[in-house]
């Protein structure tokens, strides 16, 4: 009898631990129907920015504000809003993939202050999403702004989305903490049922010809899973929230390397965006065949088996590992 690939993440009950994280692939529903047959535990759609809310709400705003000048009685002057608005069109995207798939439905709302936008929480929640997921992604730029302020403003997104709905709610962020662990723990105080790690800081590039600066976007490589596994390792069992690897998860390998770290499920975008959905399916039938090979009964039996908590050699995932693996590399000829 085969493995049992069932796992569990932000206490929804799934068939694989592999989900499509949260790229363009999840905005064709055909396309999230093709991913759920090739065996997704989950889906993550794309996110919803904060830009794009205030975008809305400014048009909105303008819209009530045009023609406050003019007479009472030129009331059928009143414009209307341009619908349907990035919200809402992104808020029926949601029921229209709840209704679509038999999987569950994970939201995605990417902003870093707890503003108006954290509202659209409650209204994701009422489309119909199994959970949600906040994109926490901000480039600290301002010099005045401290690492306290920085996580202070995280905190309070996570606990005011926390307050206004009842799904789970999964934090995806980066790596930039001084002490990151502590972060976490905090998070899980604040209301944080999972933590995705990490988010991938899209970095811009210098254009020498015209001397202009462009945004550039690059697919993941599976060197950039190390970076995940290290902190996956280490907090496994740590607190009481689901844990997601993401970020240079290709194949089935980076898959089991993300379990056997503690992690609940893997999470990929890139490998589907070049390959199609079909590797999901490939990686699944891989994973299966490893699981069995090896005599493991189900991925719960595999998860963290290879933590810090469970590892023969613990320090490797901290600095006492540093000296010993330069000094190896040095050795290379």
């Amino acid at each position: 009898m085969s493995a049992s690939l069932r796992t569990s993440y932000l206490g929804l009950e799934l068939q694989t631990p592999l989900i499509p994280s949260a790229s363009p692939l999840g905005a064709d529903l055909e396309m999230l129907r093709r991913l759920e047959d090739a065996g997704a535990g989950a889906v993550v759609l794309p996110s919803l920015f904060e830009e794009q809310i205030e975008h809305d709400e400014f048009a909105f705003h303008f819209a009530l504000e045009t023609g406050a000048e003019a007479h009472a009685e030129a009331m059928s002057y009143f414009p209307q809003p341009d619908l349907p608005s990035t919200s809402e069109a992104y808020l029926s995207h949601v029921a229209a993939a709840k209704e679509a798939l038999s999987i569950p439905v994970i939201a995605s709302l990417n902003g870093s202050t707890p503003g108006g936008w954290v509202r659209y929480a409650r209204e994701i929640e009422r489309a119909g999403a199994d959970a949600l997921e906040l994109n926490v992604y901000a480039v600290e730029a301002d010099p005045s702004t401290t690492a306290a302020q920085v996580e202070e403003r995280i905190l309070g997104v996570v606990r005011s989305v926390r307050a206004e709905v009842q799904i789970p709610v999964a934090v995806k962020l980066g790596p930039y903490f001084s002490a990151f662990a502590h972060m976490a723990g905090r998070l899980a105080l604040a209301g944080a049922n999972g933590l995705v790690l990490f988010n991938r800081f899209l970095q811009p590039n210098i254009e020498l010809r015209d001397l202009s600066v462009e945004p550039t976007i690059s697919l993941s490589t599976p060197d950039e899973l190390r970076l995940p596994l290290r902190w996956i390792a280490i907090l496994h069992g740590q607190f009481p929230v689901s844990l997601a690897a993401t970020s240079g998860i290709h194949t089935s390998e980076d898959a089991l390397k993300a379990l056997l770290a503690g992690a609940d499920v893997a999470m990929l975008a890139s490998a589907l965006i070049r390959h199609g959905p079909g590797h999901l399916a490939q990686m699944l039938a891989e994973l299966s065949e490893w699981l069995d090979e090896n005599e493991y009964t189900s991925v719960n039996q595999l998860r963290g088996s290879l933590s810090q908590a469970s590892c023969p050699d613990p320090a490797a995932f901290e600095r006492a590992s540093y000296m010993r693996t330069l000094v190896s590399f040095s050795r290379i000829r």
